[in-house]
């Protein structure tokens, strides 16, 4: 790299102007989009009315809109370094929420910080994957081949994943452990390695299904065959199918869902949001928010590619991940191909912790694409 390069470099990363000059805007129009659908569903979630769902959304948006932005302007060489300390204070977390955590739905997953109800389970997954980029960073292709020196970042990794399944909250840690998983591929792990350890977790499946709670087991019971119990188990899948398939092409109209407005769509709000938008606004409303999604998704994978950093590359990738794996299991839970696990569609359905991480998340991703020609020092390794 030239010196006139190297000064160019400075004079439009490090500058409060040059910043925002770099702050990819089209994505960020692309996220007010989202919760402007998001915004939408849950004023007819309500029956028409702001309250008690769109207002909040949106003002949650409003803050998160700040978060992420203030995030994005921090240098990410200052992130890299609170990235183990970020790790840390998740275990903690996830450690308290064990022992004096809200207990609600049969699982105890939320604890009480500053008035609001938080889920520390989100938080670790950001800070999991600033942990492992920090890890990984600048480790070459012969020091990926170590299997000791795989062994620190594979026990960062299964820590949270263990306090999560103890909550017990058997859909986020899959989430966490392949989000987790996507860090380790992107930072060169052998695809061998990879094949083992899929193989060892389905040689171990049979024993870990009789190690999980009734309601788990009975959870993929009624995905196999949801119409044994319709009333019951069964209920909720049933109807978020009979209302994907009665929107049609073209959708039932705004307001004029018939499931959700007469209450047989359970938590219309939350968990099955996309299933009442494809009510009213049909197959070609629900591929248009897929589009939307996917474009978010892509996005955040061209950062991650435009990177010249590994650390930047790493998280960008882990972060991009986290919200694939929301939009996957959300949409695949309500059409009934995989079982239902409580997973929300990031900033769409209700929910203040969700979308504050999730913004959260998306100012770590700005702060990379901000920042991604800047020196780090010294790794491990050189590439």
């Amino acid at each position: 790299m030239s010196v006139f390069e190297r000064r160019l470099i400075r004079e439009t990363s490090f500058g409060l102007t040059g910043k925002l000059w770099r702050i990819p805007w089209l994505y960020v129009l692309l996220l007010c989009t989202l919760a402007g659908v998001g915004y939408v569903a849950l004023y007819s979630a309500a029956g028409g009315s702001s309250e008690p769902y769109a207002a909040k959304h949106i003002l949650r948006f409003a803050f998160g809109l700040g978060l992420m932005l203030s995030i994005a302007l921090v240098d990410i060489r200052f992130i890299a370094r609170l990235s183990w300390l970020a790790y840390a204070g998740g275990v903690l977390l996830l450690v308290l929420v064990l022992h004096m955590g809200h207990v609600g739905k049969g699982a105890q997953r939320w604890i009480e910080i500053g008035g609001m109800q938080w889920q520390p389970s989100e938080l670790m997954k950001i800070a999991l994957v600033m942990a492992l980029a920090s890890w990984f960073h600048k480790a070459s292709w012969e020091r990926m081949g170590n299997p000791l020196f795989l062994i620190p970042p594979a026990i960062a990794l299964a820590v949270p994943v263990v306090l999560i399944l103890k909550e017990p909250n058997l859909g986020t840690a899959v989430i966490t452990a392949v989000v987790g998983g996507t860090v380790f591929l992107g930072a060169g792990l052998r695809w061998w390695k990879v094949g083992l350890g899929v193989a060892g977790v389905a040689a171990a499946a049979p024993i870990a299904y009789n190690h999980l709670h009734d309601y788990q087991r009975a959870r993929i019971t009624t995905f196999l065959n949801p119409e044994n119990d319709p009333l019951g188990a069964g209920y909720n899948i049933i109807q978020s199918k009979i209302a994907l398939g009665s929107g049609g092409m073209w959708g039932k109209g705004y307001l004029q869902g018939t499931q959700g407005h007469l209450n047989f769509l359970p938590e219309k709000q939350t968990d099955f949001i996309f299933t009442m938008i494809a009510e009213e606004f049909g197959l070609v409303g629900g591929v248009a928010v897929l589009v939307l999604l996917g474009l978010i998704i892509l996005g955040g994978m061209a950062m991650a590619l435009r990177c010249r950093h590994q650390y930047g590359r790493l998280v960008a990738l882990g972060i991009s991940m986290n919200f694939f794996m929301y939009v996957f299991v959300n949409i695949a839970m309500v059409m009934g191909a995989i079982p239902v696990g409580g997973v929300p569609l990031p900033l769409v359905s209700h929910g203040g912790s969700a979308m504050i991480t999730v913004m959260a998340g998306f100012g770590l991703l700005l702060s990379v694409h901000v920042h991604r020609d800047v020196e780090f020092g010294e790794g491990r390794d050189e590439v």
